[in-house]
């Protein structure tokens, strides 16, 4: 892509670091205060501009549906403010999950960054979550989840609204990690050349091309990105943070990072702690592929199972119905379908 060879001429990026929260799925939500101050500390010292620290599915997210934490959220947003000197401490928000309630709690103990994520056709119902977010003199993002499931027209019309209530950057949120490059570019392009507030780009690795699509994303002129510490988060991870890095450093596009505390980071205090590494296995490629959100796949594997059946037909079958995030009930109804359907035969 020929706007990849003048990243060097560019204003660099923000990078958000999302460890602590997209990280928690595939912790399945148990970090430990002490974990949690531990990885802060060392994102801290590396220079990671923006922490995001919650439950995987935001505020108020711990729960019988998406997943108890083993520590309350507002707890572990403490810990990780208390030893940070320079990051800004960010948490997530999905209308309908969390309330005004567990937002005040968390601005109390030092979220200042407000990320409000909805899905990619749903705009309209963070209109009251931006306003609280003003209200309350924080900067406000607006997350536009499983962005390829719309062209860019519409993610337009959906950002478009967000700024209106209030946010200072929208996302493009490729939450299965089934866009390819020149669909990141073309979506990131499009808000680029509508909005007046910045733009910015999530990813996910199911098809392996989460760094590639951030490298698209900035060519195409996002403003933020997001990474995670070797890649930890939901179905085959995300953007390596260390990896990000190194690569913008290459490009000639200096994050502000320091690029050997991010890699010991990564090394010597979120690896020890992990209880898998991410990889592109068969179920989370099929994720990508199919277009299912990506936080399913443990769901999908566990309660597969649990039922005897193959989790892939599980979620092939969920990516045809065009599941979303907030349906995770519904994969319990599709694996007991499909292994009713195998019993009958």
């Amino acid at each position: 892509m020929r706007d990849l060879a003048q990243l060097a001429q560019r204003q660099p990026p923000r990078l958000t670091d999302t460890t602590l929260r997209d990280g928690s799925h595939a912790m399945r939500h148990q970090y430990t205060r002490q974990q949690v101050q531990q990885i802060a500390q060392a994102l801290d010292a590396a220079g990671v501009p923006v922490i995001e620290v919650s439950h995987g599915d935001g505020l108020g997210g711990s729960s019988i549906q998406y997943g108890f934490s083993r520590e309350p959220e507002l707890a572990l947003i403490e810990a990780a403010a208390s030893v940070v000197q320079r990051a800004r401490i960010a948490a997530l928000l999905l209308p309908g999950i969390g309330t005004r309630r567990e937002l005040k709690e968390a601005v109390a103990r030092g979220v200042s960054v407000l990320r409000i994520a909805t899905m990619c056709t749903e705009a309209d119902i963070s209109e009251q979550h931006f306003g609280m977010a003003k209200e309350m003199g924080l900067e406000a993002v607006g997350f536009l989840m499983m962005a390829h499931m719309r062209p860019p027209e519409v993610l337009v019309e959906q950002a478009l609204l967000m700024q209106r209530y209030g946010a200072d950057c929208v996302y493009v949120v490729d939450s299965a990690g089934a866009l390819l490059p020149h669909e990141v570019y073309a979506r990131v392009r499009a808000l680029k050349e509508a909005l007046e507030i910045q733009v910015g780009f999530h990813a996910h690795n199911n098809l392996g091309l989460a760094i590639g699509n951030t490298l698209a994303a900035l060519a195409a002129g996002a403003d933020q990105i997001d990474g995670t510490l070797r890649g930890f988060g939901a179905g085959a991870g995300n953007a390596a943070t260390e990896v990000l890095v190194a690569v913008l450093e290459k490009a000639g596009l200096s994050t502000g990072i320091d690029l050997f505390k991010i890699m010991e980071a990564a090394e010597f205090v979120l690896a020890p702690i992990m209880p898998r590494q991410p990889v592109i296995d068969r179920d989370a490629l099929i994720i990508g592929y199919a277009g299912v959100y990506s936080t399913f796949l443990l769901h999908a594997k566990r309660i597969s199972q649990q039922l005897g059946i193959d989790p892939a037909k599980v979620l092939m079958e969920l990516g045809r119905r065009q599941a979303v995030a907030g349906q995770e009930d519904w994969i319990w109804r599709v694996a007991a379908e499909l292994a009713a359907q195998e019993e009958a035969l």
